[in-house]
């Protein structure tokens, strides 16, 4: 995570810059490891009022948060509150909050068949994925498979909280499979 500071109208000890630096580099542990993130830290100060603006910016993320008190110690531990809720919030935003289910994933065997002894043919399994289905309504697969052009599309039926296939029939029109288990 880059962290970028401005300072307007006044002039930061080392002490200050050092305290920022690293009550700040702490929101890093909330981000994913892997993503770029900016984070734009803006201290000012304008006769006893000593403020702070940030802006955190990364993949599918952009927070900020202002503060302001009589000190620029405790505004800074301030609006680092204020920031680390607002990021704590977006992650709980991904997070599937139902109880007991581990999320959905369907496996998926590729069966291929093999020519046995005598002309007959065997099955063997030959590769096995692993896939999150994404919840959907039945006419939002039926779309979605006619987009990808595909014969058929495994999701989860959002409005059944089930795993349905949808697939084309030779007709052309599409046919549902409802395991109803």
């Amino acid at each position: 995570m880059e962290i970028k500071f401005t300072f307007k109208n006044f002039e930061p000890s080392k002490h200050l810059k050092g305290y920022a630096q690293e009550r700040f580099e702490k929101i890093a542990k909330y981000l994913p490891q892997e993503a770029q993130s900016e984070l734009s830290v803006n201290l000012s100060v304008e006769k006893y009022r000593h403020m702070a603006e940030i802006i955190l910016v990364g993949k599918d993320l952009h927070i900020s948060a202002n503060a302001e008190s009589e000190d620029m110690y405790s505004t800074i531990d301030l609006v680092l509150d204020k920031l680390e809720a607002q990021v704590r919030k977006s992650r709980e935003k991904g997070k599937d909050h139902r109880r007991g289910q581990k999320g959905r994933s369907a496996r998926v065997d590729f069966i291929s068949f093999i020519q046995g002894e005598g002309g007959k043919r065997e099955q063997a399994i030959t590769a096995t994925d692993n896939f999150q289905p994404k919840p959907m309504s039945v006419d939002e697969a039926a779309m979605q498979l006619e987009t990808l052009g595909n014969d058929f599309l495994v999701f989860f039926n959002a409005e059944i909280d089930r795993v349905n296939v949808i697939y084309r029939r030779k007709s052309g029109d599409f046919g549902l499979i409802d395991p109803g288990i």
